[in-house]
């Protein structure tokens, strides 16, 4: 019974039908193969906005093309009765709905995340192991920039099972850690105030926010962490770069000497 079933979604495909079916999948190849040739010729002759749409349009072309053969082809070979097309209909649902499950559920932790905004436009956060700056925020995924400019797009698939790090949480404030690693035969009181002093004098120090030096001796010397927050999070950069220039000039200007690390003690250092 079921075997007619399924003879019965097919019709009787004539050598005329066969013939069609080739031409179509043949011309449909032609095009893809076409569209990929030059397309990219004609974008090494543009710049800019156009370059990148012509781009876009090689996996377009490809998916239109697709689309239209398939329904050309279809109804030479299946009887397009209402069973049938339900049946068929209720079978590529299926196969869709499994191919684009992770799709389905970035979409409702896309919702999750409009609920409790573990990140806004504007947030530095850090997923996977990628840092940057939220500039959008989608319905599948967040849109990242790193610092090295990179435009990273993150699926908020990733809210179910993996940690998100949010350095400003929403607001202006956004702590920069900048170490120090000296060795050991020193004033630690003298450092101490001398790298504060550094951070109070920096022009991008948001002065109203509390700066803290950590103290921490290591087998190798000493370690210190210079904690600082910026007036706007995207100086952060900035700002670590002016608290590490000028700390390592006043610090050699009273003599004090950076720590050697050796190999299995040069790791990164958690917070």
């Amino acid at each position: 019974m079921e075997t007619e079933k399924i003879i019965g979604l097919f019709k009787t495909v004539t050598s005329d039908a066969v013939i069609e079916i080739a031409l179509v999948i043949a011309f449909s190849v032609a095009i893809i193969w076409l569209s990929q040739r030059v397309l990219p010729w004609l974008a090494e002759h543009l710049h800019g906005k156009q370059r990148l749409f012509v781009l876009a349009l090689i996996p377009t072309t490809r998916v239109i093309v697709f689309i239209l053969a398939t329904i050309w082809i279809v109804p030479m070979v299946i009887e397009t009765t209402v069973q049938n097309m339900i049946a068929i209909l209720g079978a590529a649902g299926l196969a869709i709905g499994f191919a684009m499950k992770d799709y389905v559920s970035s979409l409702i932790a896309g919702i999750v995340a409009v609920y409790e905004l573990p990140y806004r436009p504007g947030d530095w956060i850090e997923v996977d192991g990628t840092y940057g700056e939220v500039k959008h925020i989608g319905m599948r995924a967040v849109e990242m920039v790193t610092p090295d400019d990179t435009v990273v797009f993150v699926p908020h698939l990733k809210l179910w099972n993996n940690l998100i790090h949010n350095a400003n949480n929403g607001g202006p404030s956004l702590m920069v850690v900048t170490d120090f690693y000296l060795s050991a035969d020193h004033d630690a009181h003298q450092v101490k105030q001398l790298l504060e002093d550094v951070a109070l004098t920096s022009p991008y120090v948001q002065l109203k926010q509390p700066i803290v030096v950590i103290i921490k001796e290591e087998p190798w010397g000493t370690h210190y962490r210079l904690k600082a927050y910026p007036i706007d999070p995207r100086q952060q950069f900035q700002f670590m770069t002016d608290l590490t220039a000028r700390g390592k000039a006043c610090l050699r200007a009273i003599d004090v000497k950076f720590a050697n690390l050796s190999p299995e003690h040069a790791v990164p250092v958690t917070p």
